[in-house]
């Protein structure tokens, strides 16, 4: 053969000689997995303490414009869904290692230190205080807000419907008088007269109605629950 076969380990080394220093590689590779590892590590404690950041000193020219929200959008979304929006100090799920990532690389990308991170949640993915789709933010300024990752998985389809009955004391209002109408024509006839008239159903119901609202009650004061308007952005437990 004419033409010897191409090796191409002895390519990739002799580029790699070419741009770096055969004889310190090796501590060069240490070094840099150690400014890695350091970066990591601040990142880690970073997210872990709580901040007064209101803003990152982000590159706007290269911010992605479909990732920036505003605090209003993310209430309502949070109201809608009975999410919470607080402090990735609270967050006891575990962060994904692409989540750390995209820190990373928006840090090395905009020349910054990211501080201030917010996460939304389901309350139970968060460590509150005694009083199944996160997404993580930095705070850009002015309520605005820029979303570096999402992961896990995605809501139920018929939560926001679920919730919906949880947003205010008139929607909760609205749930006990279908729940009770609902089991007033659920009592079998004569069972508590013998005559089925419009009197008796009313009374039945006022019944249902009544007995629904103190468990409701009894369900919301023993549990510490609260309504979505009062909860999205509280780090406690019984808000």
């Amino acid at each position: 053969m004419l033409f010897p076969r191409t090796n191409i380990e002895h390519k990739l080394k002799k580029l790699r000689e070419k741009e770096f220093d055969p004889s310190s590689w090796k501590a060069q590779i240490h070094q840099i997995f150690k400014e890695d590892h350091k970066h990591e590590e601040r990142i880690l404690q970073n997210l872990d303490t709580k901040s007064k950041v209101v803003d990152n000193s982000f590159d706007f020219d290269q911010l992605e414009t479909h990732r920036i929200y505003h605090i209003d959008q993310i209430k309502k979304i949070c109201i809608d869904y009975r999410l919470r929006f607080l402090d990735s100090k609270y967050f006891k799920g575990k962060l994904p290692s692409k989540a750390i990532s995209s820190i990373k690389g928006l840090e090395k990308k905009h020349k910054t230190e990211l501080k201030g991170f917010k996460i939304i949640a389901p309350s139970k993915l968060f460590k509150l205080e005694n009083a199944d789709d996160p997404l993580l933010f930095a705070p850009i300024g002015n309520d605005y807000f820029y979303l570096i990752e999402k992961w896990g998985n995605d809501l139920h389809p018929f939560r926001k419907i679920m919730m919906w009955f949880f947003k205010s004391f008139e929607n909760l209002l609205f749930l006990t008088f279908l729940v009770s109408l609902l089991l007033t024509f659920m009592v079998p006839n004569g069972l508590f007269s013998k005559t089925n008239d419009t009197s008796t159903f009313i009374m039945v119901f006022l019944f249902m109605f009544k007995s629904v609202a103190a468990v409701v009650i009894f369900y919301g004061f023993a549990l510490g629950k609260n309504f979505n308007t009062a909860i999205w952005n509280s780090k406690y437990f019984n808000a």
